[in-house]
Order: C-alpha cells, then structure tokens, then sequence
C-alpha cells in the first residue's frame, strides 16, 4: 500500500529487557479479559428485561439461543471493534514511526493485535446477521442459517443490513491490518475502523420516532467517542506491558485524547437519555436504571482520569510503570463492564409514553414541521445539529485560540483571514441549526439552498481563512530528532497521495459538479431522504467536495498541486456554466424529486413542483454569488502578488545599485549611436569584435 513518509522518529532508546511476547499472547492478555467481562456483563443485565423486551415490542420469542447469544455476541463485537481502532491509533499516533516512513516495531507489533482483534470483530459481526434477523422476526436462529431465507431477512432489516455493512468494514480492516507496514497506510486503516462504528451508530432505538435526528447524532459522538477512549486505553497498557519505547510520550497523547472523549461522552450521554426516558422514570424502569449504572461507572472513569493526569503522567516520566499498569488495568476492566451495561442498554426498550406518540412527520424526520417556511422562521424555528452546529462551533474556537497564541508570542495573523473563517462558520451554523435545517429535509427548494451554502459559500470562506497555514504558524514543530507530531501530520496529509489526487483539476471538477447531476438525476437523492443518515452523508459530501475544488482555486493554503492563474481562471469558468444547466434542469424538470417521500408527510401548504422549480432557480441565480466571490478573490490574490513581486525587485535594486536598469539604457543609447548593442560591462568593444572576428574564422 502506499505510504506517507512522516519526519524522522526519535533516536533509538535503550532496547526493553522484558522477554518479547508474541502479538496472539499479547491479544490474549490484555484484549480477552476485555472482551469477557463485556460479554458477561451484557449477558447479565439483558436477561433484566428477558421476554419482557419482545412482550413490549409485540414480537414472539426467538427462542433461548438467540435471547443469550445475541447480547454476548454483540458485546464481543462492539469491544473488538473498540480494540481495533485502540492499537491502530497507538501505532498511527502514539509511537513515532521509523524515519523512512516504515513503521516501527512498536507500531508493527500494535497493527498486528489489531489485527487478532479485527479478526475477532469480523467473526462477531458474521455472527450477528442470523442473530438479529432471528431477533427481528421472532424466530429460531436455526432458520435464518439458511442462505435463502437469509438473503431475503437482510435487506428488510434495517439492523441486519447495518450488521453486514459492519462485517465487511471489518473484513476490510482485517485485510488491511495483515499487510500494512507504512505510516500512511496505517492513518488510512484507521479511518476505515472508525467508519466500521457508523452503520450501527446511525440505526436501532435512535433511528426511529420523534426527536430521532437528535438521538442519532448524539448516539453517533457517542460511540465513536467510547471506541476512542477505551480503545485507546487498552492499547496503551499493552504498549506499557510489552516494554515499548517512548511510553510517556504515548500516556501523554492518549491523556489529552481521554479528556476529550469523557466530555463527549457525558454531554452526548445526556442527550441521548433524555430523548429516550423522563427523568422520573430513571429509578423506575429497567432501562432508567441501567442509564444511572453506565452515568455512575462514567463517573468512576472520569475520576480514574483525573488520577492518571495527576499521577501516571509524572511517573512514567520518571521511568516507573508498573503500578500504573495495574491501576490502568482496573480501570480497563470497567470500561469493559460499561460497554457491558450500554449493549444491554440497547437490548432494552425505553418507557412508553402513550401521550407522547411521535405523528407521521415526526416519525419521518424527528421533529414537528407543522407551518409554512417564512423568512422569520430562519430565526425562529431554529433546531441546533449536533454534529455540523457542534462542528462549527468548536472550528471557530480552535481557530481563535490559534490566532491568540500567534498573537501572544508577538505574530500578527492578517484581521482578514480570521473574518473570513468565522464567517465560513457562522454560514455553516445558520445552513445546519437554523429554520434552514428544520425545514431542508421536508422542502426541495430549501434543501437546495442549504445545499448551495454548504458546497460553495462555506467552503470558499474557510479556504481564504488559511487553516493550515494558522496551524502549521500555531503548533511547535517536533525539532530534529524528536517524534512527529500534529505539525508534521499535517504537513504529511497535505502532501501525501490522497490530497493530490483528489486536488487534481479533473478530479476536482468530476466530484464538485458531478455530484450534482449524480445525486439529483439518478434517483439517489430519493432514496436518501428516507434515511437519517443519509442527511448527514449529503451534508458531509456537499461540505468536503467544496472544500476539495475550492482550495487550489483560492486558498490561502498551499495546495498539493499550484495551478498557475490562467488555470485557476479556467477552472472556475469551466465549472459556472455546468453548474447553471444543472439549476435550468432542475427549473424545467416536470417531475418531482422524491415525490415519494414528500407524500407521506402530507404538508398540503406546498405545491412540491413549484417548490422544486424555486430550488432550481435559487441553484441557478446563487451559484453565481459564490463565484463572484472566489473571481473578486483571485484578482485580490493577483494584484498581491504582482505588488510583492514589485517590491522584491526593488530590493533587489536598492541591492546592486539598480545595475539591470543602467545595463538596459546602455543597450538603448548604443544601439541608437551605432547600431549595435553596448558590450556587456567589463568587457571593450574591441574584445567583443575580436571574439566575433574569431568566432567567423
């Protein structure tokens, strides 16, 4: 596989003592008490609510072996997965590749348990196909074994097509985690474990009924969180269990990761409950009370990381790692028991709030729309999105806290550029958390517009804010000999061949108008509106497509590929008029987009092919806006450009005593003397008749 040669790693330490373990031993040890108490624990609390849970939901009894199975099962899952992502992250970001870009051998030895694990996740999640099929019909899992009834079961069940989806992330990651060796390819199969957490995230209990967008988006931070916390902190003891180097380097970026992740995890945590359950049913209901277990054990877990920040960190500096181990093992084990007690969480069903019954449009996107879009209601009926109004958000923050340490150490940051970013986020705020995204799901022509604010008008603001560069100016570079760092990961990604294939101008061009034509004309955009999920997959495309063709056009940033002016130019003029068909097309179309969709929500108040010919019109008239922008921008750039190229002649001048101008007059006056030009300075006119005289012989 490819790979992204990172700066050079830390000289060689002092080679461990400790008699070298293999990665299955290792995977043994520390990863399988892991997976057993989340598997005892989740077997424990699931058989609370036993038949209870299918009576409820109106579903018969599967029967004894999927009742006992499926929650161990999918314990093992979820905590191998966790595990996965864990030693991938120690091996990308906690040890410090070799300096060819190789991994080294603590890396190698983290990517291979990664490997025992995913190959542990990949078996449970096979596993977990028949076993919720079964769940969901109310059968035996002895029938669903059968590959035809199987295929049938799978895409009816929303949670069995996660369930596949998820198993072949994990085969992948499987796959990947035998071969791997670079630096680069390990950051890739890192990604690709964390994109195996999002089908189940983004489906079961949070999918459905009102509110549903809410509990998704907090359900996904929250998982994705969790993995990172107690994956991270497994493969962290390992590393200190097999004598790896620069142990208090990686406690250290792990400590700032765990923070992170306890604050998500509490604040999504919340949310997420109070969607589901009314504070009054917390000591009365069994899933009340398996809320208030997993709310103390995070607790207990937050308070374990405030002893490690207080004591773990100064010790292993010190060299001293074995109480720590053991201590951290602790809190491994109840980590373990907590994803225990949140699989049984997600076995359990919430109270039932007879009054509380969500309606057929709260149903269908989460929430009441029960009156017409008004130019108001962008401020009224405002509704915040977790994931891109958390987002927004926290970019705008780090940003600032960029500037202010520039500025601290006495560096100015051009006034414009920080205008310009905490615009792009406030565009991004309004287009996500305002009237514009209650109201795009249920309406064509405001869908389009959130569309055209978040694929042109966001990323062209956050492009001429300079990100990278504030970054690169912000953080301390590693310095000669030291591990890599966040500065040098990001100078890595820039340059690596990712970026540069995706910055290439075709490329570049294919995905930002492409994706028009594709998603609205090919009957994606249909399907899509089904789903909650698929709204944030469109939001998230819409968003880095933007941000993928605009940065070389006008980004402050370097771009992996420098397209001369002309080309920026012609870039830019090839896209304006394919953009403005795609809105003509739309205008004129007599069929309505979706129609399936918008007619279940039954909002009599809209004429939804009048509705789609404004959403076409508002693509077709504020596409231009945005390229005025980015036009204004490039002969700014222009003009400052030929204003220091100016300056650095006249530098150059004050240098050498304007030689190249006095030269070029001598030219001039010897050219209208005698015809021809003057010798160059330091030579007689007779050297130069000689040299030509002997030049002709």
């Amino acid at each position: 596989m490819a790979t992204t040669t990172p700066p050079p790693a830390e000289a060689p330490e002092t080679a461990s003592t400790e008699r070298p373990t293999s990665t299955g031993g290792l995977f043994a040890a520390q990863v399988g008490p892991l997976l057993a108490v989340a598997a005892v624990v989740a077997l424990a609390l699931s058989t609370l609510s036993g038949a209870a849970t299918f009576a409820q939901l109106g579903l018969p009894d599967p029967g004894p072996v999927t009742v006992y199975a499926l929650p161990v099962v999918r314990a093992l899952s979820q905590t191998a997965a966790a595990a996965t992502i864990g030693f991938l992250l120690l091996a990308a970001f906690f040890t410090p590749p070799a300096s060819t870009g190789w991994l080294s051998a603590d890396g190698y030895r983290a990517v291979r348990i990664a490997s025992w694990a995913a190959g542990t996740w990949s078996v449970a999640a096979l596993l977990m196909i028949p076993l919720s099929a079964a769940d969901a019909y109310g059968r035996p899992v002895s029938q669903m074994l059968d590959l035809r009834v199987l295929s049938v079961a799978v895409p009816g069940i929303e949670t069995t097509t996660s369930w596949a989806l998820t198993a072949v992330f994990a085969l992948v990651a499987l796959g990947v985690t035998r071969v791997v060796l670079g630096w680069g390819a390990t950051v890739v199969a890192f990604g690709l474990a964390l994109a195996g957490l999002l089908p189940l995230a983004l489906t079961g209990h949070s999918a459905g009924g009102s509110d549903h967008d809410v509990a998704t988006n907090s359900l996904l931070l929250h998982v994705l969180a969790a993995a990172l916390w107690v994956g991270g902190l497994v493969a962290l003891v390992t590393h200190l269990v097999a004598g790896g180097r620069h142990p208090a380097l990686a406690a250290r970026r792990f400590s700032a990761l765990a923070l992170v992740c306890w604050i998500v995890l509490a604040l999504s945590g919340v949310m997420n409950a109070l969607v589901r359950i009314t504070p009054a049913d917390l000591l009365t209901s069994t899933y009340g009370l398996l809320v208030v277990v997993k709310a103390l054990a995070l607790v207990a877990l937050g308070a374990f990381g405030v002893w490690h920040r207080r004591r773990t960190l100064p010790a292993l500096a010190a060299g001293s790692s074995g109480a720590i181990v053991r201590f951290a093992g602790l809190e491994v084990l109840l980590m373990a028991a907590t994803m225990g007690v949140a699989v049984a969480l997600g076995r359990t069903p919430p109270p039932v709030v007879p009054e509380a019954q969500p309606t057929r449009i709260e149903a269908l996107v989460g929430y009441a729309v029960d009156q017409p879009f008004t130019a108001a209601g962008i401020f009224t009926q405002s509704r915040f999105d977790l994931v891109f109004g958390t987002l927004a958000l926290v970019l705008a923050g780090l940003y600032l806290a960029g500037v202010r340490r520039l500025r601290r150490r006495g560096d100015a940051w051009p006034v414009g550029r920080t205008l310009s970013w905490l615009a792009g986020c406030l565009v991004l705020l309004v287009a996500t958390s305002s009237g514009i995204g209650r109201y795009a799901p249920v309406m064509f022509s405001v869908h389009m517009g959130q569309h055209m604010m978040l694929n042109m008008l966001v990323p062209i603001l956050l492009v001429l804010g300079g990100p990278v560069t504030l970054l690169l100016r912000a953080l301390p570079p590693a310095g000669a000999g030291a591990p890599p760092g966040p500065r040098e990961w990001v100078l890595s990604a820039v340059h690596s061949p990712v970026a540069r294939v995706l910055t290439h101008p075709l490329v570049a061009l294919a995905l930002f108008v492409g994706s028009f034509y594709v998603l609205y004309f090919s009957g994606m955009f249909a399907v899509a509106l089904e789903s909650h999920w698929a709204h944030l997959a469109m939001n998230i495309h819409f968003l880095l497509v933007g941000l993928i063709f605009f940065w070389p056009i006008v980004g402050i940033d370097p771009s992996p590929r420098q397209l001369p002016p002309v080309g920026r130019l012609g870039l830019l003029f090839v896209a304006i008029p394919l953009h403005a068909f795609f809105g003509i097309a739309v205008m004129t179309s007599a069929t309505v987009i979706g129609s399936g969709f918008y007619q279940q929500l039954e909002m009599p108040w809209i004429d939804r092919l009048a509705d789609q010919t404004a959403g076409g019109g508002l693509a077709w008239a504020t596409g231009e806006v945005p390229m005025l922008i980015v036009l204004i921008a490039l002969l700014v750039q222009w003009s400052r450009a030929d204003e220091r190229t100016a300056r650095r002649e006249d530098r150059r001048a004050d240098r050498d005593g304007d030689r190249d101008l006095e030269a070029y007059n001598a030219m001039l006056r010897s050219l209208a003397t005698t015809g021809r030009p003057a010798p160059p300075e330091g030579e007689t006119s007779a050297d130069t008749s000689a040299d030509v005289g002997e030049r002709r012989t």
